[in-house]
């Protein structure tokens, strides 16, 4: 035999042997092939966003600092998805991919496509991105949740600007449920337990009756705030929204609450009295995940501003599983145990008394408002940890503060 033979028979014997381990193993070559081709179908209803940020530069940059950018990559949302596939109600595969992949609801057979990318902690398919939104054509809101429907194979992306400008990209429609804050609803009004507690669409609270929704606010005012300049690339400076989606991430915090302090030295018992005033129009804390919630800090510090006494709030809600006992994941409440979230408007007071401090001549009062790290049962935090490249480092570990006041206070003897 020849040595083309040889090696003929070389390839062959290969290609069996491949087509042997396939079926051993499970035919995984041929799942890999498959699942290239049906990302390939997601992708050509709903582009990549890297084929967006060919033209639209500045608005992919916004993006990619935002949290929506990393809706299905996050290391919370990754050990979150375990926990739910791994429970009772872990049936419904696309579930959460409803608000962090909204584009499964047309691909609902794909769902295992969907969990694989987010498990892999690397996806190359999009959670929420640009055709995640830019494709939504009306948001119907008689459903609970609200449900988007989506305009497919047309090559028209939806706005909230008239003056676009013609390109061989894509058709451009401006659509005023841009501007409204439907469009955002049908995730951000969506609580897994919702069902289970009777409290459908209760993640935001009564925002609509809010002073700012009152006054012409939508979610956008805020949380897309116009700015000048260009929508494509060397296109002509104009209004543009901008994408990174301030919110708990980004300066927009502070001005999401105000504190009010007052201190009153009454002999050896001093009382410090602080108002909590919400400035945002909906729940503060939003309570999805089950483990956000916002904490209250009072630090007092004495001599050598050695801390004397502390103390805290927790404002948030507490969930309770099937058996009575507590839990951080939505879908397994069964019951609410505790609701102490800040309601859109609402001024809380709090008053904390302790003893005044000694040895000194003024001590400090330190309240600081902020959002509470990530909490939850001990294997669940390691499984976030592992998944995270920095560890306890990730910023899901490290509370964020919203606004703080210190003052020191002389005692008079």
């Amino acid at each position: 035999m020849g040595l083309f033979g040889r090696m003929k028979q070389v390839v062959v014997g290969a290609a069996v042997l491949v087509g042997v381990l396939a079926v051993w193993s499970g035919g995984e070559p041929v799942l890999h092939a498959q699942d290239a081709k049906s990302q390939a179908v997601i992708e050509k209803a709903f582009p990549s966003s890297s084929k967006c940020k060919r033209c639209h530069e500045r608005v992919f940059e916004e993006w990619e600092t935002s949290p929506l950018s990393k809706s299905i990559h996050s290391p919370a949302f990754r050990a979150s998805l375990d926990a739910y596939l791994n429970s009772s109600a872990g049936k419904d595969k696309a579930m959460c991919f409803r608000c962090h992949a909204p584009h499964v609801r047309e691909f609902p057979e794909q769902a295992q496509l969907f969990v694989d990318q987010a498990k892999s902690g690397d996806p190359s398919l999009d959670g929420v991105a640009c055709a995640q939104c830019h494709l939504i054509k009306q948001v119907d809101r008689a459903k609970h949740p609200p449900e988007p429907k989506y305009e497919l194979g047309s090559k028209t992306l939806y706005g909230p600007y008239k003056d676009f400008v013609q390109n061989l990209a894509h058709q451009s429609m401006e659509l005023g449920l841009f501007q409204k804050s439907d469009l955002c609803l049908n995730c951000h009004q969506s609580v897994p337990s919702a069902a289970n507690l009777g409290k459908a669409n209760d993640l935001l609270g009564s925002y609509e009756q809010s002073q700012a929704v009152k006054s012409g606010k939508e979610c956008q005012s805020c949380h897309m705030p116009e700015q000048v300049g260009e929508s494509a690339n060397g296109e002509k400076k104009r209004k543009v929204a901008n994408h990174t989606f301030p919110g708990r991430i980004g300066k927009l915090r502070q001005e999401a609450a105000k504190l009010d302090v007052q201190t009153k030295i009454d002999g050896d018992k001093t009382t410090v009295i602080v108002k909590v005033q919400s400035l945002v129009p909906h729940n503060l804390p939003t309570t999805h995940p089950a483990w956000a919630s916002v904490v209250l800090d009072l630090d007092i510090k004495g001599k050598n501003l050695k801390t004397v006494f502390a103390d805290k709030r927790i404002y948030g809600r507490t969930y309770a599983d099937a058996k009575g006992q507590k839990t951080v994941f939505d879908f397994e409440a069964a019951k609410v145990l505790e609701d102490t979230v800040l309601k859109p408007d609402e001024t809380r007071v709090e008053t904390f008394t302790f003893p005044t401090p000694k040895d000194t001549k003024t001590f400090d009062v330190d309240v600081t408002l902020n959002y509470a790290p990530i909490t939850g049962p001990a294997p669940f935090l390691q499984r976030v940890e592992a998944e995270a490249s920095k560890g306890s480092q990730d910023p899901v570990f490290q509370a964020i503060d919203i606004v703080k006041r210190t003052e020191n206070i002389p005692i008079n003897k």
